[in-house]
C-alpha cells in the first residue's frame, strides 16, 4: 500500500511538458512624404549706398539661410516674388545646394517661379546660405522706408 501511495505521489510530481503559447500581431509603419523648407528668422533688408556723382548704384547684398528636409527623389527648389519691385530695381537670389543637388547662379526673381536648385533628393540640411543681391538703375526712384515684397521658395517635382 505504501508503494502504491509513493507511486501515485511520484507520478503526480513528474512535470508534464507545457504547451507553448504564441500570439501574433501585425505592425504597420507609415512614413509620410516630406518636402519641407524653412528660411532663417527675420526679414532681410538690402540698402543701397548713395553713389558719387556720375556713378551708378553699387549692388546691395545680404545673406540669410534655409533648412531643408526631403525624403523623395527628383525635386527642385523654385523662387518667386509676390509682386515685382518698382521700375529700376531687380532682386536676384542664389541658394547654396544641399548635398547631391545643383544650384543655379544668381537668378533674377519675378512673379514667375524660377528654378534655383535642381536634383534635390533625400536630404536633411541646415544653415544653407541664401544670397540676395539687389541692383538699381538710375530709373529707381527714392522709396522712403523701402519697398517690401515676399520671396516664396517652393520644393516641387523636377
Amino acid at each position: 500500500m505504501l508503494h502504491r501511495i509513493l507511486a501515485i505521489t511520484a507520478m503526480a510530481l513528474v512535470a508534464l511538458p507545457a504547451t507553448a503559447q504564441t500570439a501574433t500581431q501585425d505592425v504597420t509603419v507609415v512614413v509620410p512624404e516630406v518636402e519641407s523648407i524653412a528660411v532663417g528668422a527675420g526679414a532681410v533688408t538690402l540698402t543701397f549706398t548713395t553713389p558719387t556723382a556720375g556713378s551708378a548704384f553699387s549692388d546691395a547684398t545680404q545673406t540669410s539661410s534655409y533648412n531643408i528636409t526631403v525624403n523623395t527623389e527628383d525635386n527642385k527648389i523654385t523662387g518667386l516674388l509676390d509682386s515685382d519691385f518698382a521700375t529700376g530695381i531687380t532682386l536676384s537670389v542664389k541658394l547654396a545646394a544641399p548635398s547631391g543637388a545643383s544650384s543655379e547662379d544668381y537668378v533674377d526673381l519675378s512673379t514667375t517661379a524660377a528654378d534655383l536648385v535642381t536634383d534635390v533628393a533625400t536630404v536633411n540640411a541646415t544653415g544653407l546660405s541664401i544670397d540676395y543681391t539687389a541692383s538699381a538703375t538710375s530709373e529707381a526712384l527714392p522709396n522712403g522706408p523701402g519697398e517690401t515684397n515676399t520671396v516664396t521658395f517652393t520644393i516641387t517635382d523636377q
